[in-house]
């Protein structure tokens, strides 16, 4: 799952037109060729690889790209869900959030009009395209049949593994329906104690007071 276009704006500006063009192009266009895909690997028990292209911003979001970042993240979802769907036909399902300079990430960078543009430089620098393919071969492999549902970084010459969403914190309400007030009441001992601190994660993911 390899292409992309960008419509960016904020949310309060975005047209439906922006917000369907993006999610049909990234989300459907992952699901369409999946699909076929996998009628073929269940027929022949053939098993499979599929590996999708997310984003950073499908994972930490991104202010200015909700169509993007929402496209991204159902990419995720679509994963995680190809795992519990196919991996008795011996077919996995992982992402890659790559960092490369393409013709796609030169729109809205500011370049002077007769310069090249910086996916035309990008060749051996950390932007290039192909410090991705090593990773995307490795997923494509036979070794690579042990990795199924996780998501990794490329980034220049460096490989990483996400950690998985765990719920860290869990209150329980001893009453026979789900009472509001007791969840008020505990809301601080379960949620706040230990020093956490409730704040709101601008776009770098930096705590910043709401109050």
């Amino acid at each position: 799952g390899a292409h992309g276009i960008l419509r960016e704006r904020m949310i309060f500006n975005m047209t439906e037109d922006e917000w369907d063009g993006v999610i049909r192009t990234h989300l459907k266009g992952c699901f369409a060729p999946t699909k076929f895909a996998t009628i073929y690997w269940r027929q022949a028990q053939a098993g499979g690889r599929i590996i999708y292209l997310t984003s950073d911003a499908g994972i930490f979001g991104s202010a200015g790209q909700s169509n993007y970042a929402a496209a991204h993240a159902g990419k995720l979802g679509l994963m995680r869900s190809n795992v519990g769907a196919l991996a008795r036909y011996n077919v996995t399902t992982n992402c890659i959030a790559p960092f490369a300079s393409t013709r796609m990430t030169d729109r809205g960078r500011a370049v002077d009009k007769d310069a090249e543009p910086p996916s035309a430089r990008a060749a051996g620098t950390p932007g290039d395209p192909l410090n991705v393919a090593p990773i995307a071969v490795w997923l494509g492999s036979d070794e690579g049949g042990v990795a199924n549902g996780h998501i990794f970084g490329a980034t220049g010459h460096r490989v990483s593994l996400y950690n998985e969403p765990v719920q860290e914190r869990v209150m329980f309400i001893n009453s026979p329906a789900y009472d509001i007030d007791q969840m008020f009441d505990q809301w601080d001992r379960t949620f706040g104690e230990d020093g956490y601190y409730w704040g709101r994660r601008d776009q770098y993911h930096v705590e910043v007071p709401t109050g």
